[in-house]
C-alpha cells in the first residue's frame, strides 16, 4: 500500500535515493522517474523511492537542474509557521552556542543547506540584516521567514534596525528568479536611511557597506582564521594579498606588525581598507597597494631580497566548477610557489582556498609540489576551515569548502 501523504508524489531512482538516505537533500532533474498529483513550481513535494519508501518533502523548483530540495526527512513534520520559528530559533540559538556573545553581533545566522533553509543565506551586520535567496523555495517563503527571524532576534535584546535584500547574483537566473536588490519591508520598522553599518571582530572595526560591498558585504568566514594569524604577526613585516577590505592586514596590525602591506586589485576596495586602517587607529603602519597579486609578486621576486616576514594569500575562489578546477589549481601553486620564494627561512606563510572544488586533497597536493619547486620545506602550524556560524554538514559536501593553512618556511 502506498503511504499516504499530502504532498503531490516523486518518484526518484536509486541513485537519487542512495543520496537522500546518506544525507544531501538535493535530487537532481536527471533523478526523477514518475509524478502524481499537480505539484507546484516553488511548492513542496514528497519523495519516494521504486520501492514506494518515502524518502523526504522538499521543494520543486521545475527550471533548475537541482529539482528538488529536501528539507525534512521526519514523516510527522507539519510545514506551518510554528515550524519555521523552531526552525530560526534553532539556527540562532546555535550561533549563540557555538560563537559566544562577543561575536553574535556580525555572524552568519542562516548558512542555507547546513541549517536546512535550503538556498538562503543570512548574515547579520551589528544592526542590519544581509539576505541572499537563491531558490524558489526561499523565495515563496521569504516574507514569512523574515519577518519571524527579526522578531526572534529583537525579542532576544537584539538591535536590529533592517533587512537588506542582495540578490544581485546570476545564480538565481537557474531557479528562474530576477535579480534584484533593496530593503526589505519589515513590519514596525522603518527603511533604514543608509545600508552602511560598523561592526566589530577581533577587536578591530569595520565599516561595511551592505548595499554595495562584495556578496552580503563582508567576508565572516574567516573571523577566527584572522585571529590567529593576529598571534603570529606581532613585530613582523606582512604583505596581505587580495586584501579586500583589509581584514587580514588589519589583523595582523592589531596584533602587533611592524608594518603590513595589503594589496588588491580593485582600487575601492583599497580605498575601503585605508579607511578602515584609519578608523582602527592603525594606518601609520599600513600601506595599501592597487595592484594584481599575479602581476606583483613576479616583481617582488625579480627585485631580489626577502622585504617580508609574513605573506598571507586568501583569494577569491578561482573555481566555481570542476571543468576548471585544473587551471584554478595552477594559479593556487604560481602565488603559493612565489610566495613561498619571497619569504626567508623561517618566514611564516597564511594560505586559503575558498572554493569547494578545490577540496583539501587537491590544495595539499598543490601545495606539496609548490614547496618542491621553491626548494623549501613547510612546517605546519595549523589547519583550519570556517569559522562555526557557517556550519560543515557531514553528508551536504559543498557545505565544506574553507582551506587555510598556517606554515612556517624551512
Amino acid at each position: 500500500m502506498k503511504q499516504q501523504r499530502a504532498f503531490p508524489r516523486i518518484t526518484v531512482t536509486k541513485k537519487a535515493e542512495a543520496a537522500l538516505v546518506a544525507g544531501h537533500p538535493w535530487v537532481y532533474d536527471a533523478e526523477l522517474l514518475a509524478t502524481e498529483g499537480e505539484p507546484v513550481n516553488g511548492g513542496l513535494v514528497d519523495v519516494f523511492s521504486t520501492r514506494g519508501s518515502w524518502l523526504g518533502t522538499g521543494f520543486l523548483s521545475q527550471s533548475s537542474k537541482i529539482r528538488i530540495r529536501v528539507i525534512s526527512r521526519n514523516a510527522n513534520d507539519v510545514f506551518d509557521e510554528a515550524f519555521w520559528e523552531r526552525r530560526l530559533r534553532y539556527a540562532w540559538e546555535y550561533r549563540k552556542s557555538v560563537m559566544g556573545p562577543e561575536d553574535i553581533s556580525c555572524c552568519r545566522i542562516i548558512f542555507g543547506e547546513a541549517d536546512q533553509f535550503p538556498g538562503l543565506t543570512v548574515d547579520r551586520f551589528s544592526d542590519l540584516l544581509v539576505t541572499q535567496t537563491l531558490s524558489l523555495g526561499m523565495e515563496k517563503l521569504k516574507d514569512l521567514l523574515f519577518p519571524l527571524l527579526v522578531r526572534i532576534l529583537r525579542e532576544d535584546g537584539q538591535d536590529i534596525r533592517g533587512l537588506y535584500e542582495r540578490n544581485d547574483v546570476a545564480l538565481r537566473a537557474h531557479e528562474g528568479l530576477e535579480q534584484n536588490k533593496g530593503w526589505y519591508p519589515l513590519p514596525g520598522l522603518s527603511i533604514p536611511e543608509s545600508a552602511v553599518t560598523e561592526i566589530c571582530e577581533n577587536g578591530v572595526r569595520y565599516r561595511v557597506d551592505v548595499e554595495n560591498g562584495q556578496k552580503t558585504g563582508f567576508f565572516l568566514d574567516q573571523k577566527y582564521n584572522r585571529r590567529a594569524v593576529a598571534k603570529l604577526a606581532a613585530g613582523k613585516r606582512v604583505l596581505d594579498c587580495f586584501t579586500h577590505t583589509g581584514s587580514f592586514a588589519l589583523n595582523a596590525a592589531a596584533g602587533g606588525a611592524a608594518h603590513v602591506t595589503a594589496v588588491d586589485i580593485s582600487e575601492s576596495a583599497v580605498e575601503m581598507a585605508r579607511a578602515n586602517a584609519k578608523l582602527n587607529g592603525l594606518d601609520d603602519r599600513m600601506d595599501f597597494v592597487a595592484e594584481n597579486v599575479f602581476d606583483l609578486l613576479p616583481k617582488l621576486e625579480a627585485a631580489g631580497g626577502k622585504p617580508y616576514d609574513f605573506i598571507i594569500l586568501d583569494p577569491p575562489a578561482f573555481t566555481k566548477s570542476r571543468k576548471t578546477l585544473q587551471s584554478a589549481l595552477r594559479g593556487y601553486k604560481e602565488i603559493n610557489l612565489r610566495a613561498m620564494k619571497l619569504l626567508p627561512r623561517g618566514g611564516y606563510l597564511a594560505t586559503a582556498s575558498c572554493s569547494h572544488f578545490a577540496d583539501e586533497e587537491n590544495f595539499k597536493k598543490m601545495l606539496r609540489s609548490a614547496a618542491k619547486d621553491a626548494g623549501v620545506q613547510l612546517r605546519q602550524i595549523e589547519a583550519r576551515q570556517q569559522a562555526p556560524d557557517h556550519p560543515i554538514l557531514w553528508g551536504v559536501e559543498e557545505t565544506d569548502y574553507l582551506k587555510f593553512f598556517l606554515f612556517q618556511v624551512v
